[in-house]
């Protein structure tokens, strides 16, 4: 085969497989996560004096790790729906410290996270299978097994992990109910 055209074929090969994932159609989420009046929630602040689109930011976080980690956890066809009535960060600001430390949230076992939520999970033919309310507070956070790198870039590493360890805790052994 001439050069040239072996060059033209793995060209258009490379190009279907590069539009390949573009044209597929990706399945919805199972998992839908709601959070009702969020701006009543405790502390979901971005700084001492708190906006609204880093409020947001943080939810769409917690958000989209809630998906990715429920998803998996649901037979095929099974749906959640988590609808948050409250949360409250891990930390708090502290400006006393000075004007360099009023946007830096301190992390202290006096300011523990919590989550007041309430959860419904339904099966194919949309019966409810299984449902409840729950009312986080984890006064040990601290204690947790978390990685230097989860603490130092991820500031939600602490609230990620007690809402994965509900995950696991809630979901599992859907299949067989």
């Amino acid at each position: 085969m001439k050069p040239l055209r072996l060059l033209s074929i793995a060209v258009v090969l490379l190009a279907g497989c590069a539009l390949a994932p573009a044209t597929a159609t990706k399945a919805p989420p199972r998992t839908s996560v709601v959070f009702d009046h969020p701006d009543k929630f405790a502390d979901v602040k971005d700084a001492y004096i708190p906006t609204d689109e880093g409020r947001d930011l943080i939810l769409s976080h917690l958000r989209e790790y809630l998906v990715s980690r429920c998803d998996p956890l649901l037979p095929e066809g099974y749906k959640l729906t988590i609808t948050f009535t409250d949360i409250k960060l891990a930390g708090e600001y502290e400006p006393w410290h000075g004007a360099q430390w009023e946007n830096v949230r301190i992390i202290k076992a006096v300011y523990p996270p919590a989550f007041t939520f309430t959860y419904s999970v339904t099966d194919p033919s949309g019966r409810t299978v299984k449902e409840g309310s729950e009312n986080i507070i984890d006064m040990a956070f601290q204690m947790r097994l978390l990685t230097p790198y989860a603490t130092s870039y991820d500031s939600l590493a602490y609230e990620k992990d007690i809402l994965n360890d509900w995950a696991r805790a809630t979901l599992r052994g859907l299949a067989k109910a």
